[in-house]
């Protein structure tokens, strides 16, 4: 990063600054979620799918609404109403995922990803392979417009990790998060519904994945088929890089917004670097088994 400063004149910028913000708003808003997820000693692989799902629906809502031939009947989507289904959406798989890994004692690798093939093959068969463009100003707007001084994009991520943080520090369902990950036998012992909060943990994990479609959709102006692709990869790495634990019960919101952070930066001086997308994946790879390495040495230190 010291040296992309000194390479690049662009590096050291408030344009460039906001530039990282907004593109790291997306990550942040899964995250998010993702952070919730593994605090309970879970994971969740389908956050990209859903993203890609929940904007698909809600472009596709705004732009053409429903027609039901058989009853002559159109039924239209104001900028709102698109946004509110393709959250609905995103919470609604999130949900699904949660009631799976409870009801069936199904590990949350596996229902994520069957969750990750599924909620994509919804995305092709909804775009039909083809991106759903020409969504609108209003629509434009969220991922495009400033608001006192501020990028959009960012504000919305902001009010997500504000909300996290409350959640997390200030409600007892924060304090269940963290007690079913660091000794569920405990949690169950002690009459807390175990299966409830996981269930709501990843139904939240799904609703932020929608968020974050919705912001990368009206960014692009278009709801891409292929959106999303990976995007789970870079959720792990900054909950990860952020200090929160995959064993579950230690890790904070605000070490994963440092931890997009990271990333953020990261990406944004390879690029000015003009170093190969080949070896940017490398490089973030190792900063990933890096982090990975130091929360299990200092996990072992603790025990």
């Amino acid at each position: 990063m010291y040296s992309a400063g000194c390479t690049s004149d662009k590096f050291m910028t408030s344009e460039n600054g906001w530039n990282i913000m907004q593109q790291i708003s997306v990550n942040v808003c899964i995250s998010v979620g993702m952070t919730l997820v593994i605090l309970t000693k879970g994971i969740d692989l389908s956050v990209g799918s859903i993203l890609a799902f929940s904007g698909a629906v809600a472009a596709g809502l705004l732009k053409n609404g429903i027609e039901i031939p058989g009853l002559d009947l159109y039924i239209g989507f104001t900028v709102f109403g698109a946004i509110l289904m393709g959250i609905i959406i995103g919470g609604s798989l999130g949900f699904f995922n949660g009631w799976m890994i409870t009801k069936f004692k199904v590990a949350p690798f596996v229902v994520t990803l069957a969750m990750l093939t599924m909620a994509r093959g919804a995305t092709m068969l909804w775009t039909g392979g083809f991106p759903i463009t020409g969504l609108g100003d209003h629509f434009a707007f969220i991922g495009t417009g400033w608001f006192l001084g501020i990028p959009m994009p960012v504000w919305i991520s902001a009010i997500a990790v504000i909300l996290a943080i409350i959640l997390l520090t200030k409600t007892k369902f924060g304090r269940y998060i963290y007690a079913v990950g660091g000794n569920e036998s405990a949690a169950r012992l002690s009459g807390l519904n175990i299966n409830k909060i996981k269930i709501w943990v990843y139904a939240l994990s799904g609703i932020l994945a929608a968020v974050g479609g919705i912001i990368l959709t009206s960014r692009l102006d278009s709801a891409q088929p292929n959106a999303g692709l990976s995007y789970e990869l870079d959720s792990i790495a900054a909950v990860v890089i952020g200090g929160t634990s995959l064993s579950g019960g230690r890790g904070s919101i605000i070490g994963t917004v440092q931890g997009a952070l990271i990333i953020g930066v990261l990406n944004s001086g390879l690029v000015l670097l003009n170093v190969s997308p080949f070896w940017q994946q490398i490089i973030k790879g190792l900063v990933i088994l890096i982090a990975v390495i130091l929360d299990r040495v200092n996990h072992d230190n603790k025990d």
